[in-house]
């Protein structure tokens, strides 16, 4: 498209008798552009807005599939087709980029006050020399919902009691017991879930709950997702610092820990020994 300028100059060239090629060599102009407006008697602009497309009479139908079900632009294409569409595929997958009907989260996202709830699970990854035999390596994490500020214990075990000691630890680290604490059907926690009825509590873990004063609220069977928090920092842990690690020995581990916290970028980095115990404690949500 030309401006109204340009096209008094097509004119004027073509009254000084220049042909098409020579006064598109003389503007920088496309010849097919010049006949086009030497042959045009005035000046008319483009017309902004809407344009017919060979799409225009199959978009209600299109819409309706995709609404229906989330077909790809190439089922789209095949078919429209069915129905005399004649045009290519790149008109189809732009417009079904633009018509689509937005994605929905399959799942609700939970929001939680300060201090309401924290989320807890066991991770574990490989073996750890501890002496002269192997173990299997545990850690347990314990995250503030609200914060995302996380306490994560390295152990050999993942006995009821150093699931108690580690919750005890992690209390002390945040200086405070949430009023609820989110976790898994783990036997520690829940030894029977039945879809439709109460869970049946271990009753150690449910006295340890009466005695620190919150409430034990576990997932729903197969839900998982549902403390997506502790199940992130789970896999941060396991991808960023124990992935590729080598531990000549579970006592070397805590040290190993400090070292790679305190030179990340977002280091804030406390350890505690705990007797045969290795404590990473992480400040900052990078989770």
């Amino acid at each position: 498209m030309i401006d109204y300028e340009t096209f008094c100059q097509i004119k004027e060239l073509k009254r000084n008798n220049l042909n098409a090629e020579q006064i598109a060599r003389e503007l920088s102009l496309n010849s097919r552009t010049v006949r086009k407006w030497v042959s045009e008697e005035r000046y008319m602009p483009r017309k902004s807005g809407w344009r017919p497309s060979k799409l225009d009479p199959f978009k209600k139908d299109i819409i309706r599939d995709l609404e229906a079900y989330p077909y790809s632009a190439a089922q789209i294409l095949a078919r429209i087709r069915e129905k005399g569409f004649e045009g290519g595929y790149s008109i189809v997958k732009k417009y079904v980029r633009k018509v689509r009907p937005p994605k929905v989260s399959p799942y609700l996202t939970l929001s939680f006050a300060p201090g309401e709830c924290a989320q807890v699970d066991w991770g574990s990854y490989g073996s750890v020399p501890v002496g002269s035999t192997k173990r299997r390596l545990s850690f347990f994490v314990m995250v503030m919902c609200y914060s995302r500020m996380a306490y994560v214990e390295f152990t050999v075990s993942q006995t009821m009691e150093h699931f108690l000691s580690c919750h005890q630890n992690a209390f002390h680290f945040f200086g405070t017991c949430p009023k609820k604490i989110m976790v898994d059907n783990l036997k520690s926690a829940v030894l029977r879930r039945i879809v439709g009825q109460d869970p049946t509590f271990n009753p150690k873990y449910l006295d340890f709950a009466n005695h620190y004063g919150f409430t034990i609220t576990p997932c729903n069977v197969g839900k998982g997702n549902e403390k997506g928090r502790v199940e992130n920092a789970v896999g941060y842990v396991k991808k960023n610092f124990l992935a590729g690690l080598r531990i000549p020995d579970f006592q070397a581990l805590g040290p190993a820990a400090g070292y790679w916290w305190t030179t990340s970028p977002t280091s804030a980095f406390t350890e505690l020994p705990v007797k045969d115990r290795s404590i990473f404690l992480r400040r900052k949500r990078v989770f």
